[in-house]
């Protein structure tokens, strides 16, 4: 079988295939442009980890950093250039597929500063001013599922604008990014919005969930505890697509999807296998099934090509399977909302440091093109 093979049957089946990742030297080496070509890659998601990489590597970045610099550009307005600049042209290279796909595809997702996670009313503002700076029909702006980013993602898709909902970990919090999803339709459609124009995904984190639940189980230290890992994230995944299936059959959402309304996506994001005694591929080939996307780290992607076993829908009708393997966590004494809690909580803190990281790569490089 060929590399693209799998990676074609993977979008024959109904997944976006998106790469997690972007950098200055993957637009300009001609990398990106060869993965939408060759591996079936129909989108692009970044966070502040990703800018932070980007930034700290090569001099691919030093040019425009100079010009800035001469132009006396603050901290934040460079950073705010340089990585709304490659997410525009990131945007631009994919606009084929964007036009190919009426809007769904070819969408490039850059994420809101995540010193904003707990405030509403900035990260609207954020949120907004984002849209406005990229300038692009298929960019997402992304808004972390905080309790405080609820409203957040409401009032953003009130003004027109598509949004990608990040660091979901809980169905719980899932259904109510849903809800704030169908808030947010409707009062776009009252302010005059036209809906067939607004896009969303949800990115439900998958391999966090085993990595601190296998910890826990490990401690636990029962025969019981130990058969359970590795079982959580993807039955987490499970209950994540039955509650999309329950709430996308509404009779609130039918009122939307007359009005021209697209669905919220589920996204797999977190994809990539932290624990090597797993197969490489399973947050990918075990979680397959149409109208939803999965982004992925590079190295994710080329193990797809190179061995995934993609054998259509495992997904559909699994919510009762799934609850069973949460029921028997619980039995074996680990405290599902505390571990939801504390993903939630590390997943804003690590793109903190990660946005401090990337101001501080910033600063030293201001400071090198001021001479």
């Amino acid at each position: 079988m060929s590399t693209t093979d799998r990676l074609a049957q993977l979008s024959e089946a109904g997944v976006s295939i998106w790469l997690d990742d972007l950098s200055r030297e993957r637009l300009d080496s001609g990398n990106l442009a060869g993965l939408i070509r060759d591996k079936h890659v129909v989108g692009v998601t970044t966070n502040p980890t990703i800018f932070a990489n980007a930034l700290s590597k090569g001099e691919a970045y030093d040019a425009q950093v100079r010009d800035l610099a001469a132009r006396g550009a603050d901290l934040d307005g460079t950073v705010r250039e340089l990585t709304t600049t490659d997410v525009r042209n990131a945007a631009d290279l994919f606009r084929d597929v964007y036009n190919a796909t009426n809007g769904v595809d070819g969408r490039v997702s850059i994420e809101v500063d995540p010193r904003l996670a707990k405030d509403t009313a900035k990260t609207v503002a954020e949120a907004k001013d984002l849209w406005k700076t990229v300038d692009r029909p298929n960019v997402l702006i992304k808004i972390p599922a905080t309790e405080e980013g609820l409203p957040a993602i409401t009032a953003t898709l009130a003004e027109g604008i598509s949004v990608n909902v990040t660091l979901i970990f809980s169905v719980e919090r899932y259904e109510a990014v849903i809800n704030a999803f169908f808030a947010g339709l409707e009062q776009a459609k009252a302010n005059g919005h036209d809906l067939k124009g607004i896009h969303s995904v949800a990115s439900f984190f998958v391999s966090r969930v085993d990595t601190e639940i296998d910890k826990r189980l490990e401690k636990i230290g029962t025969d019981e505890a130990k058969a359970l890992r590795g079982q959580a994230a993807i039955a987490n995944a499970l209950l994540a697509y039955a509650a999309f299936e329950k709430l996308f059959t509404s009779d609130r959402w039918s009122a939307l999807a007359a009005e021209g309304a697209h669905a919220q996506r589920p996204l797999w994001a977190s994809t990539g296998v932290k624990d090597p005694s797993y197969s490489d591929t399973r947050y990918v080939d075990q979680l397959v099934v149409g109208d939803t996307v999965n982004t992925m780290p590079e190295k994710t992607l080329d193990a797809v090509a190179d061995h995934a076993e993609i054998e259509g829908d495992k997904v559909t009708g699994k919510g009762a399977q799934a609850q069973e393997v949460f029921d028997k966590l619980s039995a074996a004494g680990i405290d599902i909302p505390d571990v939801f809690r504390v993903l939630e909580e590390e997943g804003v803190e690590k793109f903190e440091k990660s946005w401090q990281e990337l101001l501080d790569t910033v600063t030293g490089q201001l400071a090198k093109a001021k001479g």
